[in-house]
């Protein structure tokens, strides 16, 4: 994950709870590192926070189950092979593959305020496939919107593979049902819309964000009977109120019996429980935060160590 900004919802729901899955299953070893190179790709003009903002995404990871026993937790910066074979990739992928990238343009109009005009941006999924295959990944959780990503990691290491021999393994989507969260407003939860509700949001900005959330536009009266299915508060709902209330909720709705207030006062209350367990761990790692520092540092070394020797046989399949 980039460090751009605090983590929210959309994050803990489309990723965090799938990585601490996979790394339970006993089968799997698992990286998980703060990418804050890729952070420059569209923050280099203000790459002040990106220390602060790794620290707190590593908290965030911590709270939500991650277990530095069960995987490694790095830092990309930390582990200089990956700006090496970022380097080797590049003289190999050819200009097209990059330009052909679908969310090369989207990213662009996402962050129209941002100067993205530059190599750096262009060359990020080319450093995306060093961070995956330098650890010779077998598999990578994504959904479905980022299945290009993949498939042009598989490129750049097939043609690797074709050039210098077989050094990395190909590796596989682990596609994951990503719930679809939109923000506050009904656009896609951002940390650039400002529309998001965080992880570490306390209880009365909970309260306050779902109030505001936007609900069945056609609803404009509290005797208007109202449509969950276009409803951003029940698609929540559908991930933190169990099923038989659910049902109550959509059927009440439909009958006009119950209001969006009520029912934003209940999702909020949820939101807020369902929360409280991560808070409470957050706030025991926060008062050790030189605990949080070593479990990065020692992090940093498993990864390294991986790392060194991914590029030893890179070296060797290029004869430099």
């Amino acid at each position: 994950m980039r460090p751009t900004g605090k983590l929210h919802l959309g994050n803990l729901q489309g990723a965090l709870k799938n990585w601490v899955d996979l790394q339970n299953d006993t089968r799997n070893e698992c990286f998980y590192f703060v990418a804050d190179w890729h952070a420059l790709t569209s923050d280099y003009g203000a790459p002040d926070q990106i220390r602060d903002n790794s620290m707190e995404m590593v908290l965030d990871w911590l709270s939500a189950g991650l277990d530095p026993e069960q995987s490694t937790l790095f830092v990309q910066s930390a582990i200089k092979e990956h700006a090496e074979l970022y380097l080797l990739l590049g003289m190999i992928t050819p200009l097209a593959w990059l330009e052909r990238n679908p969310t090369y343009k989207e990213m662009k109009e996402e962050l129209s305020s941002k100067d993205l005009a530059t190599y750096g941006f262009l060359g990020y999924p080319v450093l995306q496939a060093g961070d995956i295959i330098i650890y010779r990944g077998q598999g990578v959780p994504v959904g479905v919107d980022q299945l290009p990503h993949i498939e042009l990691t598989r490129e750049i290491a097939r043609r690797f593979n074709f050039l210098y021999g077989e050094v990395f393994p190909i590796p596989e989507p682990l596609l994951t049902e990503v719930p679809k969260l939109m923000g506050i407003d009904g656009r896609k939860m951002s940390k650039s819309y400002g529309n998001s509700i965080y992880i570490s949001d306390g209880a009365d900005e909970v309260k306050t964000k779902v109030a505001a959330m936007f609900t069945d536009p056609r609803r404009m009266r509290r005797r208007d009977p109202g449509n969950p299915d276009i409803c951003n508060v029940y698609s929540f709902h559908h991930l933190y109120s169990a099923e038989e209330e659910r049902a109550r909720i959509d059927r009440e709705c439909r009958a006009a019996e119950i209001g969006c207030t009520d029912c934003k006062k209940m999702l909020g209350e949820k939101i807020i429980a369902a929360m409280a367990p991560l808070h409470e761990k957050r706030r025991r790692l926060s008062s050790r935060l030189d605990d949080v520092r070593q479990i990065i540092i020692e992090g940093n070394l498993k990864a390294s160590a991986v790392a060194r020797e991914t590029m030893e046989k890179v070296r060797d399949a290029m004869k430099i």
